[in-house]
């Protein structure tokens, strides 16, 4: 492909590969969702059958609830202070919030004594956000430091798979970070020199010659500063996404349509995420408490939602019942998203871990 047939993004990004070098895949995945003029989540919403993927919140409402009632009884369990800060990261579209929120009502005191923050960076999906959930005293914020000191109930559903990645495959002894470069006047994968990162040392006693280990750098830091948050003013965190306990392999993935593309053919087009390391984010959340990791399919059958679709069945028939078992199906079984998508949860040392997990 010549640069005659290129437009926006990846001509940006060619250009500034063949003045300044090699890019880093975190570079990549930050430039393609987050540039103002062309990135992915800047450019438009992405959510739902209409965009190029589609969350738990937009399959079912059931999915909220029953976070939502689980954030409360966390609260219950806590004490119930007041104020608190009920928090989600990257609320897509606010259906996750507007279920937690509505979920949530009949709980005494709760509401009263929730402020809704959410960390947003897109202009386009904030205003979809406050549409969506209809109050006029949400607080967003572009970053997580901002949110103010208070006790901390936060969700984050499908957030840390955005956020960007490094590559790193072993050599040896050392590791050579993959990198996106230009070959042949395009974008191509390619290898830096070797390389000795103080985060991949210990990686070097569970690893082989060849593989390749994943670190997420923003994912760490971000974690870090919920842990400190929930540790000092108390609060929950409950951390939704796919991934595993353990990074190792290539999880860099495209999405465009619903169907996997090249990550490299159409930047800022197509959704880019990788799989989740919970171990690194439960690392990074000391000396706040974290549960043990649990599948979706559990969590979610644990808070009872076995019971909750089958009370709302009763209520259906013909078309709109069938679908709604098989949103039911596609939360909970092991086949579709029950054992893909993981849960962690954050605590204090001295609290009770949240409803659905085991310490």
């Amino acid at each position: 492909m010549g640069t005659a047939g290129m437009t926006g993004l990846h001509t940006d990004l060619i250009r500034r590969i063949s003045e300044t070098g090699p890019i880093t895949l975190a570079d990549f995945m930050a430039t393609c969702l987050m540039d103002p003029t062309h990135g992915y989540y800047a450019t438009r919403d992405p959510f739902g059958t209409d965009g190029d993927f589609v969350t738990a919140p937009e399959i079912s409402q059931m999915f909220g609830e029953l976070l939502g009632l689980c954030l409360a009884q966390s609260w219950l369990d806590q004490g119930q202070p007041a104020p608190f800060i009920l928090a989600e990261l990257g609320p897509g579209r606010g259906t996750l919030m507007a279920d937690i929120l509505r979920a949530t009502r009949a709980m005494p005191g709760f509401a009263e004594a929730a402020e809704v923050h959410f960390v947003e960076g897109s202009s386009a999906l904030r205003r979809i956000q406050a549409k969506t959930v209809g109050r006029d005293d949400i607080v967003w914020h572009s970053h997580i430091e901002s949110l103010p000191d208070a006790p901390l109930w936060l969700v984050a559903n499908e957030f840390f798979d955005a956020l960007p990645i490094r590559q790193f495959q072993r050599h040896d002894d050392a590791w050579r970070e993959r990198v996106v470069g230009v070959q042949d006047q395009t974008l191509a994968f390619g290898l830096g020199g070797p390389v000795d990162p103080p985060a991949l040392t210990e990686r070097l006693d569970d690893t082989r010659d060849g593989d390749l280990v994943e670190i997420c750098g923003p994912g760490e830091a971000i974690a870090a500063g919920i842990g400190h948050r929930i540790a000092t003013q108390g609060g929950v965190a409950l951390i939704v996404d796919y991934g595993d306990w353990h990074s190792l392999g290539d999880t860099f993935q495209a999405v465009q349509g619903h169907a996997p593309v090249d990550p490299l053919s159409e930047p800022g087009a197509a959704d880019l995420t990788a799989h989740v390391d919970f171990e690194a984010l439960a690392r990074a959340s000391a000396p706040c408490a974290h549960t043990r990791l649990t599948p979706q399919g559990v969590f979610l059958e644990r808070l009872g939602i076995g019971a909750r679709a089958e009370a709302l069945a009763r209520n259906l028939d013909g078309p709109a019942r069938e679908n709604h078992l098989a949103a039911y199906r596609r939360l909970t079984d092991p086949a579709e998203m029950g054992r893909l998508f993981k849960v962690l949860g954050l605590y204090p040392e001295t609290a009770t871990p949240p409803p659905g997990l085991d310490p």
